[in-house]
């Protein structure tokens, strides 16, 4: 039987950019779903990693790269980055044909520009998919738009309610959202994919990426010391200790050797500083913190697990952040979307300030349990009597703290409660 596809917010950016644009780039991690979402939009495909084709492929790609671009368009081109001469070879053809919606190329690494000749700029449209988010996965029911509260701060939600349990979500941040994991039919099953993704980035990608070898173990032991600093400041030199404490020693340029390979392979991603124009009594930090591009794979680097998470509460508070984070960026992402967090000295703090394209952005905290409500909604308060003191700044479009709890409600203050369980 075949798996149903299960529709993604990318799905629409697809659409609307096939008809502005002569190809679209998507890229993303492993397993994320790139290929088979291309698959519902190209009506030809070439799939350079078939191992049936392959020598072939690599073949016409020296001799003649265009003979690959034949085939009803859109033409999905999955995985090009095996054959970076596809890349300039798309351009031109794009050019040349002069019209919109001709290709779509797929890949799970940042290729080295230095490998072709042009950056593909008014011809080559990138869009970065993410594992699914848990309304993608038909975990969270959607009931509150945050595109909504943009548009309608007032917007009434007391009626909102999540179906999803504190062991529900637990579990649905372990397994993660890799789309391959919704087919296993035991939660055994669901949650070994991680630790199988896990394994293929320590064994084999971080090394393939750039042709560099790299050491397994080192791999898995950077993954491991991050993830226990997950959605922390903490500093590189942290991480470095930490691993020596561990009895793996590991040089700064090769730390980030390291770093860059697990960044090109969209495994890690930087959650950067957002400094407002405030009078702040205290300086602001404006440092990176390191995020996963999904929750899972800092619970498979632990070596966690969900019965793990239910006793370790304060660690699973981390990783809630995390997926709140992924969730946020794919809900934002056909408007532009970018979270960023605010920190200053002082331990001020905002966990996410999501920023869209328009300059419109919202102040929102993650806090997983009811009994830190009250903390989240008055730093976001804080924050905004300073931002309202600024003439010059416009002020947020409205203040929410994201909870795992059940109830959607809006405060007194005017501060939104959002369960996870309900966000789209």
């Amino acid at each position: 039987m075949p798996k149903k596809y299960l529709k993604r917010i990318l799905d629409e950016e697809l659409d609307k950019y096939l008809k502005m644009i002569g190809a679209i780039l998507i890229i993303g991690p492993k397993w994320c779903g790139k290929t088979t979402t291309a698959e519902q939009h190209a009506k030809s495909v070439l799939k350079l990693q078939d191992k049936d084709n392959y020598k072939t492929n690599m073949m016409w790609a020296d001799i003649e790269p265009s003979r690959l671009l034949k085939g009803e368009k859109p033409r999905l081109i999955d995985e090009w980055q095996v054959a970076p001469v596809l890349w300039d070879a798309v351009r031109t053809s794009v050019d040349d044909a002069e019209g919109y919606g001709l290709y779509i190329l797929t890949g799970s690494t940042v290729v080295n520009e230095d490998n072709i000749t042009h950056t593909g700029t008014g011809r080559i449209h990138r869009l970065l998919m993410r594992p699914m988010s848990l309304y993608e996965s038909g975990e969270s029911n959607g009931q509150i738009s945050i595109i909504d509260l943009f548009n309608n701060p007032d917007l009434y939600i007391n009626d909102c309610k999540s179906d999803l349990t504190i062991d529900d979500l637990i579990f649905a941040a372990c397994r993660g959202g890799w789309p391959d994991s919704l087919n296993q039919p035991t939660k055994e099953g669901q949650l070994f994919v991680a630790y199988s993704y896990l394994e293929n980035i320590c064994n084999s990608d971080a090394s393939a990426v750039d042709g560099v070898k790299r050491d397994p173990d080192r791999v898995r032991l950077l993954l491991r010391s991050i993830a226990r600093n997950n959605s922390t400041l903490a500093k590189d030199q942290t991480i470095i200790s930490d691993m020596k404490e561990n009895f793996m020693d590991i040089s700064r340029p090769t730390y980030y050797s390291y770093i860059d390979a697990l960044k090109k392979l969209f495994v890690l991603e930087d959650n950067r500083g957002w400094s407002p124009n405030i009078r702040s009594k205290s300086a602001i930090r404006s440092g990176n913190k390191k995020v996963f591009i999904d929750p899972s794979i800092a619970v498979a680097a632990l070596n966690a697990n969900p019965e793990f998470m239910e006793k370790n509460m304060e660690t699973f508070g981390f990783i809630f952040e995390n997926l709140c984070i992924r969730d946020l960026s794919v809900y934002t992402s056909p408007y532009g979307g970018k979270v960023s967090y605010y920190h200053d000295k002082t331990d001020l703090e905002i966990d996410c300030v999501v920023h869209l394209r328009d300059g419109r952005y919202a102040l929102i905290e993650c806090k997983l349990g009811s009994e830190r409500i009250e903390e989240g909604a008055q730093n976001l308060l804080k924050i905004n009597s300073l931002i309202e003191k600024n003439e010059k700044m416009d002020n947020p479009s409205f203040l929410a703290v994201l909870t795992g709890g059940k109830d959607a409600y809006t405060r007194r203050d005017g501060v939104k409660v959002i369960p996870i369980g309900c966000l789209r």
